[in-house]
């Protein structure tokens, strides 16, 4: 009668890569750097590959007293742009042998509830999207490592902060408009207290600003499109001289815009250019299609759980902005004759 076949274990490893049962520890506990060589690393992860070694983490977990599942805090899961932050975010967790848990904050301010009997007894840290800083006060707690995504790094209740370059994204707007000849703006700004739409109002103010002969008007409007459609007549209503672009603080207030540039008769870009920001899959389906700035939401996922792996182990995160990009599609143009 044949044997049943046994589990692999972190001996077998040792013996396959040549290596202690330590080095091995190591290695697949992402310890190694500063301790273990490069390629001694690589010998044992292509080992545990040929194997088909997986650490038992409960175990390791009970002993080392963590649950390695991190807290991933966002506003909303209606929008395409958090759930690719979210699969950004879990892609690196579970290279590193961690749990993400998702949980919506409505509207992104408020104290979220906790959604556990006790967030520092279930969570190893939390990673929080575009939050306003109070949002957190109920599942931060004192001891628990949080890194903030999307937040003013001068004032952030993080041990660590990871941006988006954001306002490098407002002057590819504003530099972009500018030069098609634009010179009398609408800023549809999201009515929400947070530290990323704070940056991209004052940064189009300033760049607007500098250039002789400029108007900007700001009208605040629900991050949906019947509160931009709403927001956008009631300034064409009173604004003279009418806006001969529209900068939209997200690619769905755009939609609401170019519903009630239509009802007025008003055609993009003919008469009015729109942008946006996200570039998410609506941006492309608009008609003609959105100029907007692409945001990595993946990308900024990943750098998010990397410098919460970067907390956790007592290193530095990797610092700068994420380069985000314009891209300039069909609704926008030099100002018509109107």
């Amino acid at each position: 009668m044949a044997r049943a076949s046994t589990r692999p274990t972190s001996r077998d490893v040792a013996h396959a890569a040549g290596v202690s049962q330590a080095a091995v520890s190591l290695v697949l506990g992402d310890k190694w750097r500063g301790r273990v060589s490069e390629p001694t690393a690589e010998r044992v992860r292509q080992a545990a590959r040929e194997l088909g070694y997986r650490p038992n983490l409960a175990a390791r977990n009970l002993r080392l007293g963590h649950t390695r599942t991190v807290l991933l805090v966002v506003p909303a899961l209606t929008t395409e742009f958090f759930a690719g932050v979210y699969t950004g975010a879990a892609r690196v967790a579970a290279d590193h042998g961690f749990g993400v848990v998702l949980y919506p904050s409505p509207e992104g301010v408020g104290p979220a509830r906790d959604p556990f009997a006790s967030a520092q007894a279930a969570l190893d840290g939390v990673i929080a999207s575009s939050m306003a800083a109070d949002a957190l006060t109920a599942i931060r707690g004192d001891q628990l490592p949080l890194v903030m995504l999307d937040s003013d790094p001068t004032g952030s209740l993080g041990a660590a902060t990871v941006n988006l370059d954001i306002t490098d994204g407002v002057r590819q707007v504003a530099d972009h408009l500018l030069g098609l000849g634009h010179r009398h703006f609408l800023h549809l700004a999201a009515d929400v207290p947070s530290w990323t739409f704070e940056v991209r109002a004052r940064e189009l103010a300033e760049r607007v600003g500098a250039v002789p002969g400029t108007s900007l008007r700001t009208a605040h409007t629900p991050l949906t499109i019947e509160g931009a459609l709403t927001a956008t007549e009631a300034v064409l209503d009173a604004a003279r001289p009418h806006p001969t672009a529209v900068v939209c603080d997200d690619d769905k207030l755009a939609a609401g815009v170019y519903k009630a540039l239509r009802r007025r008769g008003l055609r993009i870009p003919d008469d009015v250019s729109v942008t946006g920001v996200d570039d998410i899959a609506l941006a492309a389906a608009l008609d003609p299609e959105l100029t907007t700035v692409r945001l990595d939401a993946e990308l900024f996922g990943e750098r998010g759980m990397q410098a919460l792996l970067a907390v956790l182990d007592g290193r530095a995160p990797d610092a700068g902005d994420i380069p985000v990009e314009l891209v300039v599609r069909a609704s926008t143009a030099p100002p018509g004759a109107c």
